[in-house]
């Protein structure tokens, strides 16, 4: 009995070596573990002596429950993104991973040096409905501060970048406009939710632009860079034959 579990032992500990030799990038993935304690520190110690981040704009913007909806895809809409990328495109994996934790890591520094919150939500709701009530756990669930810039924003539109760069789903546009739509959706529920203000979202825009410029935009110039070099190189073998 004994050798057998041994045996079944050995060929387990087998499958999951040789599930990590070929999924070796899931290294990525231990980021969680300098994300998480970093972000739960500052939800325990920021609490009330943070700068307020909001301007009068927000105060247009309405408070519409049903956006609930869209905000709460957003955990879906992360992980099918990770997932798809994880099992099919190592180096869109790995760039969407960069982009995005860097990100994320800007967001703990800017937090922790800056502490920031808002005081948009509502007090008292309106009407009374399962989106309202929604809401309210999502309220109990997620503190108003470390809002800048807004992650749910700025991972959202990680996603949509690593979407369309991505030459395979390029030639599934359906796909890739339901991503755009649903992240759309995602930022609208942000501001309307009143789960962040309008600068949080525009701190997470430019923080996204200004990413793309160093992880996506330099491999993009070297294409067509090496597309001459290896043109060039295939004429001169061309002549050489000749």
């Amino acid at each position: 009995m004994k050798r057998g579990s041994r045996v079944m032992g050995k060929k387990e500990s087998g499958k999951f070596g040789s599930w990590l030799k070929k999924y070796k990038h899931a290294w990525v993935f231990l980021y969680i573990f300098i994300y998480m304690p970093w972000f739960l520190l500052l939800e325990k110690h920021v609490t009330t002596n943070y700068h307020v981040i909001q301007t009068q704009f927000d105060m247009w913007i309405p408070f519409v429950e049903y956006f609930i909806i869209p905000y709460l895809m957003w955990f879906a809409f992360i992980a099918a993104a990770f997932v798809y990328f994880f099992f099919t495109d190592v180096p869109g994996f790995y760039k969407m991973a960069k982009f995005m934790f860097t990100g994320m890591t800007i967001f703990l520094i800017i937090s922790t040096i800056f502490p920031n919150g808002q005081d948009l939500r509502p007090v008292v709701f309106e009407r009374d409905n399962v989106f309202v009530d929604m809401v309210r756990m999502l309220y109990r669930a997620d503190t108003c501060t470390n809002v800048f810039p807004s992650l749910h924003v700025f991972n959202t539109l990680s996603v949509c970048i690593a979407v369309h760069e991505s030459e395979k789903l390029k030639k599934h546009k359906a796909v890739c406009n339901a991503a755009y739509i649903l992240a759309a959706l995602i930022i609208l529920a942000t501001m309307f939710l009143k789960q962040h203000s309008v600068l949080d979202v525009f701190g997470a825009v430019i923080m996204a632009y200004v990413l793309y410029k160093v992880v996506y935009e330099p491999e993009k110039k070297m294409i067509p860079q090496l597309s001459k070099q290896k043109f060039s190189k295939q004429k001169r073998i061309a002549a050489h034959n000749k």
